[in-house]
């Protein structure tokens, strides 16, 4: 990774849907060339959107019918990785010549996922990740995800990797992907507290890497014309904080608060430097001292198709217990 420009771009999903919220995407071109830019990290959950106090009509034991219909109507905006509104993203890369990193809500089958899709000028969507535990009540509308997709990308602007979210809370997400060696950490987020600086900070200094967080700037319910129970009408819902950091810990470029904007930073050789001191993915690696696991391979699901194949079940049992039969699981 030689000089490469890094830039966040801080936007909010549009209440209008994701038509519109893909315009907006696409009015930052003009930005993207002026910067100009190798990679560009944009929020999570951006299209697809983050519905900030929306309940879904859930209470415990039962869901109220306007739930389920605000359910729909979420699901029905989330974006297919084969639709439209990736594919106008892979040509917004493609003209603009800059990797992006953008945070979707990703319909996958029956269920929706919290999802970072990477995208390559001229060679389109090369690779997802999804979040692996959604926080708090997001477990209400979000699927989790898995190992299969915790991966470093080489990409234009260098080694890159994506954690949404609390996943950058995580000590073993982080080992595992310091292992990889990424040279930029993409950082998308939906979290504006000043504890998330400090979050970043301490992530580009323990694995000696570039941060580059993206975060979204929603209004408040005031302007949007909404009641957001236990909430400020007057406080934005989501204020911002997007920020550039160094591989020495040291802030490059924001946090950007309270607007929508694109900062960017033009990278240099400090990451070599960094490690004069300490290399975090040489310490995980180092033999015996310490390993680690993964799964890389997915779930597969509980039970398959009935003709296809069974999947039986043992019935659990210590080493002195006397041996039980199987039992079939499903048939």
């Amino acid at each position: 990774m030689h000089h490469k420009t890094i830039a966040a771009l801080q936007i909010g999903s549009d209440p209008a849907g994701k038509a519109a919220t893909l315009d907006r995407i696409l009015g930052s071109e003009e930005a993207i060339r002026a910067a100009p830019c190798d990679l560009v990290m944009m929020p999570e959950a951006l299209l697809g959107g983050y519905p900030k106090g929306e309940i879904f009509g859930t209470r415990l034991g039962y869901r109220l019918p306007e739930g389920r219909a605000a359910f729909a109507r979420y699901f029905a905006n989330a974006v297919d990785l084969d639709g439209p509104e990736v594919d106008a993203l892979a040509q917004l890369a493609t003209r603009t010549g800059a990797t992006l990193v953008v945070g979707v809500i990703e319909r996958g089958g029956a269920s929706l996922y919290c999802t970072a899709v990477f995208l390559e000028p001229g060679a389109g969507l090369v690779a997802k990740h999804r979040k692996l535990t959604p926080t708090g009540t997001e477990r209400l509308v979000w699927a989790q995800g898995d190992g299969a997709t915790m991966l470093v990308v080489a990409s234009g602007a260098g080694r890159i990797g994506a954690a949404i979210c609390w996943e950058n809370n995580m000590p073993l997400f982080r080992a595992a992907m310091y292992a990889q060696r990424p040279d930029i950490w993409c950082a998308s987020i939906v979290d504006d507290r000043d504890v998330w600086q400090c979050t970043m900070r301490h992530i580009a200094h323990e694995g000696r890497c570039f941060v580059v967080s993206a975060c979204q700037r929603q209004p408040s319910p005031e302007r949007l014309g909404r009641t957001v129970e236990g909430w400020d009408p007057a406080r934005p819902l989501i204020n911002g904080g997007s920020v550039i950091v160094g591989p020495l810990g040291e802030v490059l470029a924001g946090p950007l608060f309270g607007e929508e904007g694109l900062i960017a930073r033009r990278s240099t050789s400090r990451r070599w430097s960094a490690h004069a001191m300490t290399s975090m993915s040489s310490a995980i690696m180092r033999g015996p001292t310490c390993s680690r696991s993964r799964s890389t391979s997915g779930r597969a699901p509980a039970c398959r198709s009935a003709g296809v194949s069974r999947l039986r079940v043992g019935a659990t049992r210590s080493r002195c217990s006397p041996r039980r039969p199987r039992r079939a699981w499903c048939r």
